[in-house]
């Protein structure tokens, strides 16, 4: 082996692992087919034997049955601990791989950590909120005074009156129920329910514009 060769990598390792463990599992259930198969051939010389009435010969024939059958149980319980082993080093490649994966998310996060400032971005987000409280405050304040300098005391009787004027001619009562009404011609017009109050909302906000 040399010297300056490169080490195999965990997933190289396994893979050669699971070759060799692979080639062994063959190789027993070679070794107890073959076992099986003396196996059939002994229990048909016992059986020549035992007409024979060579007692002895089947004795010594039936030994070598149990003995070659031992062999054959001991194989298979061999195959199931290869099988284990198998088995245990995919799982144990995945704990590592695991392992790998939360070192990473560990790195990851410590980074992240460098980086961000916890105190600096609570305080932005109470700043944020209290300029935005503020803003709010100075809005309803600035509607208020704009109220008060604009209104006038016969602004808003005119304007209920214009309202009333306009909701009668067109009969619908105050409340903003349709009222059994008669259809007028001339200024309103024919026109269905659904044109009636498209032209209500579209008077009502002219209305909000004087």
């Amino acid at each position: 082996m040399s010297f300056f060769s490169k080490k195999p990598t965990v997933e190289q390792q396994i893979r050669k692992n699971d070759r060799e463990l692979r080639k062994t599992e063959r190789d027993l259930g070679r070794d107890r087919d073959k076992l099986e198969r003396e196996e059939k051939k002994l229990e048909l010389e016992i059986k020549k034997a035992a007409k024979q009435g060579n007692k002895q010969a089947a004795t010594v024939l039936a030994k070598q049955l149990v003995n070659m059958r031992k062999q054959r149980t001991k194989s298979y319980s061999v195959g199931s601990k290869i099988h284990s082993i198998g088995t245990q080093q995919k799982v144990m490649h995945s704990n590592m791989k695991m392992g790998a994966a939360m070192a990473t998310t560990t790195k990851t996060m410590q980074q992240m950590n460098k980086v961000m400032d916890p105190v600096k971005t609570a305080k932005t987000m109470q700043d944020f909120t209290k300029e935005s409280m503020k803003m709010e405050m100075s809005e309803e304040m600035i509607n208020d005074t704009l109220d008060d300098i604009l209104g006038e005391s016969g602004d808003e009787e005119e304007s209920d009156a214009i309202v009333t004027q306009v909701l009668d001619e067109i009969g619908i009562d105050m409340s903003g129920k349709l009222a059994d009404a008669p259809i007028h011609r001339g200024k309103i017009g024919e026109a269905s329910s659904s044109n009636a109050e498209a032209d209500i909302e579209r008077q009502l906000a002219a209305l909000k514009d004087l």
